[in-house]
């Protein structure tokens, strides 16, 4: 049980390293190419899902088991970290509650999807 658990954090901590290994790329892209808000709102959907494909990933290939429960669960931990880190950061509800469903369904269907595929 308790290797579980640190397999799991570790392989959310990895989708958090990819973000934000991802979301500073894209600031280094808005910079130097002055992208519109569009553009730069869609990047960060694309880094919301391949992050989370990539943990999902690589918790089905580590546990063999239950692949889509793992990444399924791995999409949920890290949509509740972004929601806990919205709600410190003084975000209101209705500005979460704006994007939430679609955010949500993004994360646990990534996850899930990418433990499917391992």
């Amino acid at each position: 049980m308790k290797k579980n658990i640190s397999s799991f954090l570790k392989f959310l901590l990895a989708s958090f390293v990819f973000s934000v290994a991802l979301l500073f790329l894209l600031a280094f892209l808005l910079y130097r190419f002055h992208l519109s808000d569009s553009i730069v709102s869609a990047g960060v959907i694309v880094i919301y899902v391949v992050s989370n494909f990539l943990a999902g990933f690589l918790a089905g290939k580590t546990k063999g088991q239950q692949k889509y429960l793992w990444g399924l669960g791995i999409g949920a931990a890290y949509f509740a970290v972004l929601l806990l880190v919205s709600f410190v950061s003084g975000q209101s509800p209705s500005d979460i509650g704006q994007n939430f469903v679609m955010t949500m369904f993004l994360c646990l269907a990534s996850g899930m999807l990418g433990g499917m595929v391992s």
